[in-house]
């Protein structure tokens, strides 16, 4: 066929000056497009004789070829240039330091987890953990929480979705973390020294109140264990965690359905002006709730009330994080404010502990 090399002189030359992509994409569809140039010679193949057929067809193909084998190599030439332009234009050196206010922060109830976990380490408690969708035996049977009670209602707590004709026992998200000392005494038996701090969830949404917020429960069971033992220890933790030479701490009856006897826990402060001090001043204020386990609980996760006894109590998380460190609103900790974060939150290797301090 006449003027084949001068149809591929012509398209080398487009291919070559392509100055990007787009074009380069009008210089294929002008060669092997449907209506191209080589795509039109190729469909004339059918009028031709079958000898001149074969001869112009191999010619074509050879042609076909080298015209897409220049247009994949020019593409990829265009490619390994944008990327070496892209490349220049953000580069950035990554030997140089860190911006201090990209530096991550860690949030003030992981702090203060990590800061009940090194005091109470130091006491002889381990770290129990429980799943937080619970069963309604371990997050209320088990706790001697009869059936009316009011926790059990649907106004109070969250109830999984079961299905129509369902008839196994429902699940709750748990609203407390004492399903774990359920656990942790059915697994470890007696003796056992625990804390069980973890995420808990109530129908409470208000001003003052989160539907999700974090507790820790301490558990000690032993053979002569007593109110004393509770009040020291306490005590001991209000003393390292406040950061305080000494508290004082109020115990007045109350009444959990898990303990017996059951008090509440004043902790002796003073609001002069507007600042809270623990230890001093001639103000009460309540941080924890605790008693004597009830014999009912320890029959239900195992453990012979004949022999054993034991103190549980539990304390409210966020609401320790606020009084130690200022922070005014409950509803800032779920806003996820970097700002706030960045206020409030510590040093990602700030660890907490007895011997350097807990808060640094």
């Amino acid at each position: 066929m006449d003027g084949l090399d001068t149809l591929k002189a012509k398209y080398l030359a487009a291919i070559a000056t392509a100055a990007d992509e787009s074009a380069l994409e009008e210089v294929r569809v002008g060669a092997l497009g449907k209506k191209g140039e080589i795509s039109a010679l190729m469909a004339g193949l059918g009028k031709m004789e079958p000898d001149q057929r074969k001869a112009a067809g191999a010619m074509l193909n050879v042609l076909k070829d080298e015209i897409d084998a220049a247009l994949r190599a020019r593409k990829s030439g265009l490619a390994d240039a944008a990327l070496d332009a892209r490349l220049k234009s953000e580069w950035l050196d990554v030997t140089l330091p860190a911006r201090p206010r990209r530096t991550g922060t860690i949030h003030p109830v992981s702090q203060v987890m990590e800061e009940l976990t090194a005091i109470f380490a130091d006491m002889g408690f381990a770290v129990a953990e429980g799943p937080q969708v619970e069963s309604d035996w371990y997050n209320f049977d088990a706790l001697n929480i009869p059936p009316e009670h009011p926790a059990r209602q649907e106004h109070d707590t969250f109830f999984m979705n079961r299905a129509a004709g369902d008839d196994r026992p429902p699940h709750v998200l748990r609203t407390h973390t004492s399903p774990v000392q359920i656990r942790a005494m059915t697994e470890q038996g007696a003796p056992i020294r625990v804390i069980a701090p973890g995420r808990v969830y109530r129908m409470d949404m208000d001003q003052t109140h989160t539907p999700m917020f974090h507790q820790v429960e301490g558990l000690c069971i032993d053979r002569d264990v007593s109110m004393a033992n509770l009040k020291w220890v306490l005590e001991e933790f209000c003393r390292a965690f406040f950061e305080v030479p000494s508290v004082e701490l109020r115990f007045r009856a109350s009444h959990f359905p898990f303990t017996e006897p059951s008090a509440e826990v004043d902790i002796r402060c003073s609001w002069e002006g507007g600042q809270l001090k623990i230890g001093e001043g001639d103000k009460w204020m309540e941080i924890l709730g605790s008693g004597m386990v009830h014999p009912k609980v320890l029959k239900a996760a195992g453990v012979n009330p004949d022999e054993w006894q034991g103190f549980a109590f539990g304390m409210g998380i966020d609401r320790l994080a606020m009084l130690k460190y200022g922070i005014p609103d409950l509803r800032a900790f779920f806003e996820s404010d970097l700002r706030w974060l960045r206020h409030y939150g510590f040093a990602a290797l700030d660890l907490p502990t007895l011997p350097a301090g807990l808060s640094r």
